[in-house]
């Protein structure tokens, strides 16, 4: 009349059985030990449960193979949780904006000493500038600072940021820096002899940048102490030693900022 042993074979394949995640802390039995404890973890591949004593069991994941609260259930290890994707950084340390174009050159300019401190600036601050449409300009020195500030004839829509090198009281850069005055002009600047000496010594191999005597070119006498041939091997050895804003010193990474934050700032949109 029945056709069939509804006992026979394996009933634990025959019924539907509900898949449950075998989450921490889950109480399950084990259908065939009558092993009854608490998920605590995973074991190449099989389930860790652990009873009220402290006892420890793993066992394999198989089809029907627990009792959840009197219920056959087979458990499954969860699925990791998606982690959320990590904020990437520019090498200044700002938050990278995805997809974003250059922006249209604006009238505001920052200006550097020259092609060295140019291509530092690029290589730390470079997507932020370009985000916010800002172009770095090298000078040859500023010896005429006044009188090309007076030519670039700066105002709430032109702002100029000047970063000096050797910004220090009594230097001959401060007389200069003094004589530029304009409330649409921020000179900054850090306390080293050249940019080169804002990157930390350790990055190119040094212990420390040498002291160089009075009356004898900075460049040349570092080079001699480092070893190097010519100022432009030592330059592309400084340069390949940066990648962020953590291998300068702190002086020029706040010079900068200011700067970028005045020429950028909503008042001067440039």
């Amino acid at each position: 009349m029945y056709g069939e042993d509804v006992l026979a074979g394996n009933w634990r394949r025959r019924k539907v059985v509900p898949e449950v995640d075998a989450e921490r802390d889950l109480v399950v039995e084990d259908v065939d030990s009558g092993f009854c404890g608490a998920v605590v973890g995973f074991e190449l591949g099989a389930v860790v449960l652990e009873d009220r004593h402290g006892r420890r069991r793993n066992f394999p994941l198989e089809p029907a193979a627990f009792l959840l609260e009197g219920a056959v259930v087979t458990l499954r290890k969860p699925a990791a949780p998606d982690r959320p994707a990590a904020r990437q950084r520019t090498a200044s340390g700002s938050v990278a904006v995805a997809g974003q174009r250059a922006q249209v050159a604006k009238a505001s300019r920052i200006w550097v000493e020259g092609i060295h401190d140019a291509a530092l600036v690029e290589r730390i601050w470079g997507d932020d500038l370009r985000v916010e449409g800002v172009v770095v300009e090298p000078l040859d020195g500023i010896d005429e600072l006044a009188a090309e500030v007076r030519s670039f004839r700066p105002g709430p829509h032109r702002r100029l940021g000047v970063l000096v090198d050797h910004l220090v009281p009594g230097s001959k850069e401060s007389r200069i820096v003094a004589a530029v005055q304009h409330p649409d002009v921020l000179v900054t600047g850090h306390p080293y002899i050249d940019v080169w000496q804002a990157v930390k010594p350790d990055r190119v191999g040094l212990r420390a940048w040498p002291v160089i005597p009075p009356g004898r070119p900075w460049k040349e006498g570092v080079c001699a102490a480092a070893g190097v041939a010519e100022p432009a091997d030592m330059w592309r050895r400084i340069l390949a030693s940066v990648h962020s804003y953590k291998d300068v010193e702190t002086p020029l990474i706040n010079s900068m900022e200011r700067l970028i934050d005045f020429v950028t700032e909503p008042g001067a949109p440039g």
